[in-house]
Order: structure tokens, then C-alpha cells, then sequence
């Protein structure tokens, strides 16, 4: 039972590196250099993105190796377990170790050299094996197994077309390449959702005892749409090239509708809950509950971005990262964290204790808010400067941008110092406590 431990581990690790690298480069924004500072923003922005993500995408891993180790595991699983974290231990290595020393050589959100990309696609046909053997048999299985399911043999799928571009062909059609890039970018979201999401329902599942809600009509609806979103929903990734339009329209209708179902199944489930306040004191219900408003919030930009209108002038602006950020951290990295609470089960000794967590978690809530309001007060102003709308060249424009700066920058702070202190308490109790198999009793 180790290997998943570590794995979940080494997840807490890379989102306490992904809030530390982007509170350092947070300050980068003061600067005129992008060289500049410590590491500098060039430096800084690939380290920031690859640990965030990654730290998404092993925590989902690690709470679905924790979840079917509860199962009977043949021998040949904990080997399995072994070679897939030692096959992620040497890419990461590999990544940071050439982001440190300015050895670039992919693309956007995968700047490292596509060498270190072989050894995490091995690793996805590893624990696909090692799924698949301890997951019983699929006649049975409940939603969230078959999510995870489709999650994992989708994101081997789209990570192996995400490195197209090394042949020479598609180097040679600019537009095919960036089509499949672009598209690439977007389907392989669909493909974190399917874990990420299956993880939300098995803890809905096992926080309420209600076995019957993974097996529902409206679940596998939602895990049918959530399928249908990750092979089409790309769509509006490629708004500003010259692709049908219908191809934009229809991928984010069905993305849009994904997300309100999404909503609806959590309002169905807490309302289940709804009279027991104890669930309230039990974090990771806090986590999942702080997840589906981030949704809607998240749902509400999405439809905004939608407007092709509007798409056109906001493209690459810092509201396109208001709406990254924002589904990363404030639905992903929320699910992850609520998993990790829900298997690491730290044991708060005290009421002040207690309390203490209680208001890391609500400054974090608060501080994502404003952060996410000051990053969008500076997509607006460089959205109006490149549209015509306001004058000057490009260092006035962020000199006119320097208040939101600031608000950055302290929203930032208090982001990392709040969401970090949550992670470093899982990560170091881990090692402090027992990783608990049952549902306990809510604090």
C-alpha cells in the first residue's frame, strides 16, 4: 500500500512547488526583464505550470491506486505501483533538471525536452495494467471506475498526439500543427476531468454511504457527456483559426452542459447531507463543497469566453488564465485535496486545531477570489489595448496596469501562504499518521 502513499505524496509535493513557483513569479510582473530576478519569469512560468498540473494529475492518480488497493491486490500490483512511480521520479528529475539549467525544447505547458515525455506515457500502460487488474470485473463496475477508466486509456491517447509536432510532417503544415496542439491542450482536460470527476463521486459516494448514487441514471449521464466533452470539446480552443464554426459552437455547448450537470449532482448530494451538520467539520466534504461553487464560478467565465466576440480579443490575455487557474485550482486541486483528507484523515487534536485548518481553508477560498479578480482587471486592460480601445504602446498599457498588479501580487501572497500551509499539514501528517482504508467516523 506504499506506492499509492507515495504517489499521493509526491502529488502534495509538486502543488506546494506549483504555489511557490508562481508566488515567485507573481514579482515578475514588477520587472522589465523576463530574465530577471532569482530565476526569472522565463524560468519561473514552465516550473510553475508543470507542477501544478502534474501535481493535479498524480494526485488523481494516488487517490485511485489508495481507493482500489482497499481491494484484494495480486502480488504482481505492488510491482506494478513500484515501476510507475520510479518511471515518473525519473521524468520529473529529468524536467527540472533541464528547466534549472535553461534546457528548453517543447511547447506550451510542455516546455521540457519531449525525451522526458517517453518515460510518463510508459507509466500511464503501467497503472492501466495495474487498473485493470485489481478493478474486479467491468459488468459491475460503478461510475467513477468507469471514469477512471476512460480517463486513463484517453490521456495516453492525447498524450501521444500531443507529440506529433517531432515528426516532420506535421512540422511542415503550420496550420494541421497548430490545430492539434491547440486541440490537444483542450481534449486532454477532458481526460484529468474523467479522473478528477470519478474521484469527486467516489467520495461523494462514500461520505453519504449511498452506493446507489454511482450507479444512478443521472451519474453515468454525466459520465457519458463528460466522454462525449473529451473527444469534442475542443472545439473553442481553436476559435481564431480558420476551422467551421459549428465545430466551436457544438464542443462548447456540450462543455457548458457538462458543468450544470456536474452542479446539479452536487446539489443533489448536499442536499442529502444537508440536515447532518457534523459533514460540515468533515474536510474533505468542505473540499468537494468549495469545488462545486468554484464550478459555477468557473461555468459563468466559460460562457463569457464562449462569445466569439469577445474570444477574439481575450485570446491569450490573462483572462484565458483566469479561466485555467480558476478550473486548476479551484475545482481540480480542491478535489485532490478533499481525496487527500479523506485517506490521509488527519487527527486535529484540539479545537484550536480545529479552527486553525477552518480558516486556512476560508482565506484560501477568499484569496483564490481575489486573486482571480485582479488577474481578470489585468486580462481587461491589455484586452482593451489590443483591441484599439485604449492607446500607447505595450509598457504604458502595463504601467496602467500596475494598481491590478499590486493586487496580484498580495492576492498571491496570501493565496500561497493559506493553500500552501494546507498542503504542507497533509504532506507532513502523511508521514506523521496512518493512510486510512474506511470511511471514518466525521470529526
Amino acid at each position: 500500500m506504499k506506492s499509492g502513499t507515495w504517489l499521493l505524496r509526491l502529488a502534495l509535493l509538486l502543488l506546494f512547488l506549483g504555489l511557490l513557483f508562481g508566488f515567485l513569479a507573481s514579482f515578475a510582473y514588477r520587472l522589465t526583464d523576463a530574465k530577471s530576478g532569482i530565476l526569472g519569469f522565463l524560468t519561473l512560468r514552465p516550473l510553475h505550470v508543470t507542477s501544478a498540473y502534474f501535481g493535479v494529475v498524480l494526485g488523481g492518480l494516488g487517490c485511485v491506486a489508495l481507493a482500489i488497493q482497499k481491494e484484494s491486490i495480486k502480488r504482481i500490483s505492488f510491482h506494478l505501483l513500484k515501476i510507475h512511480l520510479l518511471l515518473w521520479l525519473i521524468a520529473l528529475a529529468g524536467i527540472f533538471y533541464g528547466y534549472f539549467t535553461g534546457d528548453f525544447g517543447g511547447r506550451e505547458y510542455w516546455e521540457f525536452q519531449p525525451i522526458w515525455a517517453l518515460p510518463i506515457l510508459i507509466s500511464y500502460f503501467v497503472f492501466l495494467l495495474f487498473y485493470l487488474k485489481n478493478a474486479g470485473s467491468y459488468k459491475n463496475w460503478p461510475v467513477y471506475k468507469w471514469m477512471w477508466f476512460t480517463g486513463l486509456v484517453f490521456y495516453a491517447f492525447i498524450f501521444i498526439e500531443n507529440y506529433l509536432w517531432i515528426f516532420p510532417y506535421f512540422k511542415e503544415h503550420l496550420m494541421a500543427d497548430m490545430t492539434i496542439q491547440w486541440k490537444v491542450n483542450g481534449s486532454i482536460v477532458g481526460a484529468i476531468n474523467q479522473m478528477i470527476y470519478g474521484l469527486a463521486f467516489y467520495l461523494m459516494t462514500k461520505i453519504s454511504g449511498d452506493e446507489k448514487m454511482a450507479t444512478s441514471k443521472l451519474a453515468f449521464a454525466m459520465y457519458f457527456l463528460g466522454f462525449f466533452n473529451l473527444m469534442f470539446n475542443w472545439g473553442h480552443h481553436i476559435y481564431i483559426l480558420p476551422t467551421d464554426r459549428y465545430i466551436h459552437h457544438i464542443s462548447y455547448i456540450v462543455s457548458m452542459t457538462e458543468w450544470i450537470i456536474l452542479i446539479r449532482i452536487f446539489y443533489h448530494w448536499n442536499q442529502q447531507l444537508k440536515e447532518n451538520k457534523a459533514h460540515y467539520y468533515f474536510f474533505p466534504y468542505r473540499f468537494l463543497m468549495a469545488s462545486d461553487y468554484w464550478v459555477m464560478i468557473n461555468l459563468a467565465i466559460a460562457l463569457f469566453m464562449s462569445i466569439p466576440a469577445f474570444n477574439l480579443y481575450t485570446h491569450g490575455t490573462q483572462i484565458t488564465v483566469v479561466h485555467a487557474m480558476g478550473t486548476t485550482i479551484g475545482i481540480n486541486t480542491m478535489i485532490v485535496l478533499a481525496g487527500a483528507f479523506y485517506f490521509i484523515k488527519p487527527a486535529f487534536e484540539s479545537l484550536k486545531a480545529l479552527k486553525r485548518m477552518s480558516i486556512l481553508f476560508w482565506t484560501s477560498q477568499i484569496a483564490l477570489l481575489l486573486f482571480l479578480f485582479t488577474l481578470s482587471g489585468m486580462g481587461i486592460q491589455r484586452a482593451l489595448w489590443q483591441a484599439g480601445i485604449t492607446e500607447g504602446v505595450f509598457g504604458q498599457m502595463m504601467q496602467n496596469s500596475r494598481p491590478w498588479m499590486i493586487g496580484f501580487i498580495i492576492t498571491g501572497t496570501l493565496l500561497f501562504i493559506s493553500l500552501g500551509s494546507v498542503v504542507l499539514y497533509l504532506l507532513f501528517y502523511s508521514f506523521k499518521g496512518k493512510v486510512n482504508f474506511r470511511l471514518h467516523k466525521r470529526d
